[in-house]
């Protein structure tokens, strides 16, 4: 967690994430929709593209301009953001209801994320789950 929290775990970072996955991709559209001070921003979208997880695309030479598109690794982040998204219109929309709908455009429902196990497909809640030493944790002493 203190790897991930590292590289996506401020504001303005995972509001960035939220917009390219909104389909934002250019900086001062990015600035525009978020609020964000300019230095804030560019070194945010630094980080995500040393990160892997944005890609700068130029799309202009004079002055050289980029867009911003998300990396497969990026896209990856697509459940984190849903999950989030998800716990703040469950808790604090107050009673506003949702901003934005999810709609599924497989079967064109509205959906709400889950969670489910990738091997029986049940779906999995913090009282299902255990947890136990993998391949990359410490050695003990």
């Amino acid at each position: 967690m203190a790897r991930t929290v590292s590289v996506i775990g401020d504001r303005w970072t995972l509001l960035v994430l939220r917009d390219c996955f909104l389909g934002v991709r250019r900086f001062d559209a990015f600035q525009e929709r978020i609020g964000v001070t300019r230095p804030i921003l560019a070194a945010r979208l630094k980080k995500l593209v040393a990160e892997g997880i944005l890609d700068a695309v130029p799309y202009q030479q004079r002055p050289v301009r980029h867009e911003y598109r998300l990396t497969a690794k990026g896209r990856a982040l697509h459940p984190v953001l849903m999950a989030l998204v998800h716990w703040g219109d469950t808790h604090m929309a107050e009673g506003a209801g949702r901003p934005l709908l999810h709609r599924h455009k497989a079967c064109g429902c509205d959906f709400d994320p889950v969670q489910v196990c990738s091997e029986c497909r049940a779906p999995v809640g913090a009282r299902d789950v255990e947890v136990r030493p993998g391949p990359g944790a410490a050695p003990t002493p």
